[in-house]
């Protein structure tokens, strides 16, 4: 995960480096904003822009782009797929269906919130959003429907749960591709980003929830009945192919449900291992058996590959599938995941560019001399691209790139702090130019004025804990 990378000396003046990052990123934005180009192909143009913009030769430019693919794509690529695989079992196995209906339906109706958010933090550890949204929507009406409240007061703490995990949290992309840009220490980044999670969710999610409701006061729509395959059906088909993309496929082939208890301790046995590692760098004297045995099992890679194997006899055959359904099940995971594995290496090509032509130096020089905190840069430089891009992930991934020079001086916590000030700043006010405003408004039939109120606040409100939740740890850290 932690490949080196130095901050190359400037190739040009400052004069012409800063304007040749605001070019690339100009180009990026408008891009992807305005002609809908897909973001790999943005964020492969915007480095070539910035390599000539910058005098750096058209050779060394693809030279760098390569370099940048393909060492992220060797760092998290296999993590991205692997995560997957685990939240593809966990959905057909009906093992999230299980933790769904255990924790609300041992919910009165004023915890009924803080369940959702519960759930929808669970959910959201191993899913990818859009993923976990899908699977969670016939749940949040099921339950807005029995619980007699608003759609928002119990839709936004379950969002606020995945919504947090998704940008806090790895195995989630965006923090992965930060994780490597900034050399942190993923051990480290995860126990930090759990600590800023928990109360993030819980400040925008059921907190917020109580005021947002009154002010966007919606019943469920009729998308959702109980028992309604064709709903079920629909959900499925939004997540990339009817059957094959939702979690039903458990309850519609007739499988039994893996137990709560023990689809709980699958969820988190890739979060224990990656903790205990954590724990044995900081507690354990290095070379020491135990050291060695945490510091393997700890490793990602090994971490979720253990989960992936556990998962396959926990969920899968835990719920009746034989070793065709299992390996069909694996094997669906991965098409929908090839626009994000080349998105993420095409921003760690943008990445290495700016660190080769020296951007990143005259930036990191910059910041040195002007006072400014390197976590709240770091927040700023994530607002501003997720602003004008509306992706989470690119915010992410150009952010960290940008910001990838200044980390030779922090220590290893506040290296992982920056990674999660980045990844609550990707958050920040998601709307029309962001997929996922579109998903919401549309499955929770709202107006765009509702959506801005109820789920645009939530993501602002997320962005602004994490920041300050951050700046808090940074005090004792």
């Amino acid at each position: 995960m932690h490949s080196i990378v130095l901050a190359a000396a400037p190739h040009a003046s400052s004069g012409r480096l800063v304007p040749a990052a605001l070019a690339g990123i100009a180009l990026i934005v408008v891009l992807i904003t305005w002609l809908k180009v897909h973001p790999f192909l943005s964020l492969t143009l915007g480095s070539l822009l910035v390599g000539a913009i910058a005098g750096l030769p058209m050779a060394d430019t693809v030279k760098s782009f390569g370099k940048g693919f393909g060492d992220t794509a060797s760092g998290v690529g296999a993590l991205i797929a692997l995560g997957a695989m685990f939240g593809k079992l966990l959905a057909d196995s009906g093992g999230a269906d299980q933790i769904v209906d255990t924790i609300v339906g041992r919910s009165g109706r004023r915890a009924l919130p803080w369940a959702m958010a519960l759930v929808g933090a669970l959910i959201g550890l191993p899913m990818f959003f859009e993923i976990g949204l899908v699977l969670l929507m016939p749940v949040i009406y099921l339950v807005a429907r029995r619980s007699g409240q608003s759609i928002i007061a119990v839709g936004i703490p379950a969002l606020a749960g995945l919504s947090a995990m998704h940008g806090l949290v790895p195995p989630h992309p965006g923090p992965l591709v930060a994780i490597d840009a900034l050399h942190a220490d993923l051990g480290v980044t995860l126990g930090l980003g759990v600590l800023v999670a928990v109360p993030t969710v819980a400040l925008a999610g059921p907190l917020l929830a109580r005021f947002a409701a009154r002010w966007v006061d919606v019943r469920p729509p009729e998308l959702f009945t109980t028992g309604d395959t064709a709903g079920e059906k629909d959900a499925g088909e939004r997540d990339g192919g009817g059957k094959d993309g939702g979690g039903k496929d458990g309850a519609e082939q007739g499988r039994r449900r893996p137990s709560f208890a023990l689809t709980l301790a699958t969820v988190l046995l890739p979060v224990v291992l990656m903790l205990l590692k954590a724990f044995a760098d900081i507690v354990l004297d290095e070379g020491t058996e135990p050291y060695t045995v945490l510091d393997n099992l700890g490793t990602p890679l090994i971490a979720l590959l253990i989960a992936v194997v556990v998962a396959m006899f926990t969920l899968g055959r835990g719920s009746g599938m034989d070793r065709r359904t299992i390996t069909a099940t694996l094997e669906r995971s991965l098409p929908p995941i090839a626009g994000v594995l080349l998105i993420v290496a095409a921003g760690g090509g943008f990445k290495q560019t700016l660190v080769d032509t020296g951007i990143g130096k005259t930036i990191a020089d910059w910041v040195d001399g002007s006072g400014v905190s390197v976590l709240v840069l770091g927040w700023l430089v994530a607002v501003l691209i997720r602003l004008a891009t509306g992706s989470a992930t690119v915010a992410t991934v150009t952010a960290s790139g940008i910001l990838a020079p200044l980390v030779t001086g922090l220590s290893t916590g506040d290296t992982s702090l920056l990674v999660l000030a980045v990844g609550s700043g990707s958050l920040f006010f998601s709307h029309v130019n962001d997929a996922g405003f579109w998903l919401v408004k549309e499955y929770f039939g709202l107006s765009v004025g509702q959506t801005i109120k109820s789920w645009s606040l939530m993501e602002t409100v997320i962005s602004v804990c994490g920041l300050v939740f951050v700046l808090a740890l940074n005090i004792v850290v």
